[in-house]
Protein backbone atom coordinates (compact mmCIF):
# COMPACT_ATOMS: atom_id res chain seq x y z
CA UNK A 1 0.00 0.00 0.00
CA UNK A 2 1.71 3.36 -0.50
CA UNK A 3 2.55 5.99 2.04
CA UNK A 4 0.12 8.71 1.44
CA UNK A 5 2.09 12.26 2.18
CA UNK A 6 0.95 14.23 5.09
CA UNK A 7 -1.38 17.33 3.82
CA UNK A 8 -0.51 20.77 5.16
CA UNK A 9 -3.76 22.56 3.98
CA UNK A 10 -6.21 19.77 5.77
CA UNK A 11 -4.31 20.30 9.29
CA UNK A 12 -4.07 24.30 9.10
CA UNK A 13 -7.64 23.88 8.24
CA UNK A 14 -8.52 22.16 10.86
CA UNK A 15 -6.88 24.36 13.59
CA UNK A 16 -8.38 27.01 11.79
CA UNK A 17 -11.48 26.05 12.10
CA UNK A 18 -11.19 25.11 15.93
CA UNK A 19 -10.08 28.65 16.35
CA UNK A 20 -12.38 30.09 14.62
CA UNK A 21 -15.24 28.29 16.89
CA UNK A 22 -12.95 29.89 20.31
CA UNK A 23 -12.97 33.06 18.83
CA UNK A 24 -16.45 33.41 18.90
CA UNK A 25 -17.12 31.91 22.17
CA UNK A 26 -14.35 34.59 23.18
CA UNK A 27 -16.11 37.62 21.33
CA UNK A 28 -19.57 36.51 23.16
CA UNK A 29 -17.76 36.42 26.18
CA UNK A 30 -16.39 39.56 26.10
CA UNK A 31 -19.33 41.28 25.16
CA UNK A 32 -21.62 39.85 27.65
CA UNK A 33 -19.21 40.36 30.25
CA UNK A 34 -18.78 44.06 28.65
CA UNK A 35 -14.81 44.26 28.78
CA UNK A 36 -14.10 44.49 24.85
CA UNK A 37 -12.39 47.51 25.34
CA UNK A 38 -10.35 46.66 28.19
CA UNK A 39 -7.08 45.36 28.26
CA UNK A 40 -8.11 42.15 28.91
CA UNK A 41 -8.96 41.82 24.98
CA UNK A 42 -5.25 40.94 24.50
CA UNK A 43 -5.94 37.61 25.51
CA UNK A 44 -7.88 37.07 22.44
CA UNK A 45 -4.34 36.55 21.10
CA UNK A 46 -3.26 33.73 23.04
CA UNK A 47 -5.68 30.87 21.28
CA UNK A 48 -4.36 31.90 17.87
CA UNK A 49 -0.77 31.76 18.70
CA UNK A 50 -1.25 28.28 20.42
CA UNK A 51 -3.01 26.54 17.18
CA UNK A 52 -0.73 27.76 14.89
CA UNK A 53 2.34 26.27 16.93
CA UNK A 54 0.12 23.01 17.25
CA UNK A 55 -0.98 22.75 13.67
CA UNK A 56 2.67 23.08 12.38
CA UNK A 57 3.41 20.26 15.65
CA UNK A 58 0.82 18.20 14.18
CA UNK A 59 2.50 18.52 10.41
CA UNK A 60 6.00 17.60 11.81
CA UNK A 61 4.62 14.76 13.45
CA UNK A 62 3.29 13.40 10.90
CA UNK A 63 6.19 13.86 9.05
CA UNK A 64 8.18 11.62 11.33
CA UNK A 65 8.66 14.08 13.57
CA UNK A 66 11.55 15.91 11.21
CA UNK A 67 10.55 19.69 9.26
CA UNK A 68 12.17 22.17 7.63
CA UNK A 69 11.71 25.33 7.90
CA UNK A 70 9.78 26.44 5.01
CA UNK A 71 7.49 23.34 5.18
CA UNK A 72 6.78 24.63 8.93
CA UNK A 73 5.98 28.37 7.99
CA UNK A 74 4.30 27.17 4.98
CA UNK A 75 1.31 25.11 7.65
CA UNK A 76 1.65 28.19 9.84
CA UNK A 77 0.79 30.53 6.86
CA UNK A 78 -2.21 28.57 5.53
CA UNK A 79 -3.11 28.62 9.32
CA UNK A 80 -3.00 31.95 9.51
CA UNK A 81 -4.84 32.61 6.05
CA UNK A 82 -7.64 30.19 6.83
CA UNK A 83 -7.89 31.52 9.88
CA UNK A 84 -8.18 35.44 8.52
CA UNK A 85 -10.59 34.29 6.50
CA UNK A 86 -12.97 32.40 8.12
CA UNK A 87 -12.77 35.07 11.38
CA UNK A 88 -13.38 37.65 8.42
CA UNK A 89 -16.71 36.08 7.51
CA UNK A 90 -17.36 35.66 11.15
CA UNK A 91 -17.09 39.19 12.06
CA UNK A 92 -18.81 40.72 8.86
CA UNK A 93 -21.72 38.44 9.72
CA UNK A 94 -21.60 39.47 13.78
CA UNK A 95 -21.29 43.56 12.75
CA UNK A 96 -23.94 43.57 10.07
CA UNK A 97 -26.54 41.37 11.59
CA UNK A 98 -26.10 39.41 14.56
CA UNK A 99 -24.46 42.16 17.12
CA UNK A 100 -24.98 45.79 15.33
CA UNK A 101 -25.20 47.10 18.01
CA UNK A 102 -21.41 46.50 19.05
CA UNK A 103 -20.80 48.43 15.63
CA UNK A 104 -22.96 51.34 16.71
CA UNK A 105 -21.14 51.41 19.92
CA UNK A 106 -17.65 51.46 18.48
CA UNK A 107 -18.64 54.34 15.87
CA UNK A 108 -19.89 56.48 19.23
CA UNK A 109 -16.63 55.92 20.64
CA UNK A 110 -14.92 56.87 17.50
CA UNK A 111 -17.38 60.38 16.95
CA UNK A 112 -16.36 61.29 20.70
CA UNK A 113 -12.33 61.20 19.78
CA UNK A 114 -13.39 62.93 16.61
CA UNK A 115 -15.06 65.67 18.51
CA UNK A 116 -11.66 65.58 20.96
CA UNK A 117 -9.52 65.98 17.68
CA UNK A 118 -11.47 69.57 16.66
CA UNK A 119 -13.47 68.30 13.51
CA UNK A 120 -16.74 70.04 12.42
CA UNK A 121 -19.70 68.14 12.76
CA UNK A 122 -20.22 68.24 9.54
CA UNK A 123 -16.98 66.27 9.32
CA UNK A 124 -18.16 63.96 11.83
CA UNK A 125 -21.27 63.16 10.53
CA UNK A 126 -20.10 62.12 6.89
CA UNK A 127 -17.48 59.85 8.55
CA UNK A 128 -19.95 58.36 11.03
CA UNK A 129 -22.72 57.61 7.83
CA UNK A 130 -19.42 56.43 5.98
CA UNK A 131 -18.65 53.99 8.94
CA UNK A 132 -21.92 52.94 9.01
CA UNK A 133 -22.01 51.73 5.35
CA UNK A 134 -18.76 50.45 5.19
CA UNK A 135 -18.25 49.17 9.09
CA UNK A 136 -18.97 45.33 8.93
CA UNK A 137 -17.10 44.88 5.36
CA UNK A 138 -13.81 47.36 6.36
CA UNK A 139 -14.01 45.18 9.55
CA UNK A 140 -13.68 41.89 7.64
CA UNK A 141 -11.13 42.82 5.37
CA UNK A 142 -9.24 44.18 8.40
CA UNK A 143 -9.66 41.06 10.36
CA UNK A 144 -8.27 39.02 7.40
CA UNK A 145 -5.24 41.47 6.72
CA UNK A 146 -4.31 41.66 10.19
CA UNK A 147 -4.79 37.99 10.84
CA UNK A 148 -2.31 36.91 8.06
CA UNK A 149 0.46 39.70 8.84
CA UNK A 150 0.01 38.43 12.60
CA UNK A 151 -0.32 34.96 11.61
CA UNK A 152 3.08 35.42 9.40
CA UNK A 153 4.95 36.69 12.02
CA UNK A 154 4.07 33.63 14.31
CA UNK A 155 4.65 31.10 11.74
CA UNK A 156 8.21 32.55 11.54
CA UNK A 157 8.71 32.21 14.96
CA UNK A 158 7.31 28.70 15.31
CA UNK A 159 9.06 27.82 11.85
CA UNK A 160 12.40 28.42 13.88
CA UNK A 161 11.25 26.76 16.97
CA UNK A 162 9.98 23.13 15.69
CA UNK A 163 12.23 23.12 12.44
CA UNK A 164 13.88 19.92 12.55
CA UNK A 165 15.73 18.44 9.51
CA UNK A 166 17.37 14.78 9.98
CA UNK A 167 20.84 14.42 10.34
CA UNK A 168 22.81 11.50 8.56
CA UNK A 169 22.36 9.50 12.07
CA UNK A 170 19.12 9.82 12.01
CA UNK A 171 18.67 8.25 8.35
CA UNK A 172 17.94 4.81 8.98
CA UNK A 173 20.53 2.21 7.48
CA UNK A 174 19.53 0.57 4.22
CA UNK A 175 20.65 -2.72 3.31
CA UNK A 176 23.05 -2.60 0.41
CA UNK A 177 22.91 -4.67 -3.09
CA UNK A 178 26.13 -6.54 -1.91
CA UNK A 179 24.36 -7.28 1.55
CA UNK A 180 22.40 -10.24 2.04
CA UNK A 181 19.26 -9.69 4.12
Amino acid sequence: MENLAPNPTKIATKWALIYVVVSIVITYTFQYLDIAESPVKYVAYIPFIAFCFLAQKEFKDQLGGFITFGKAFNTGFRYALFSGLLLGIFIYIYLQFLSPEMLTKSMEQQEAQMAEKGLSQEQIDKAIEMGKKLGPMLGAVATAISSLIFGSIVSLVGAAILKREPSVYDIPDEPRADQTV
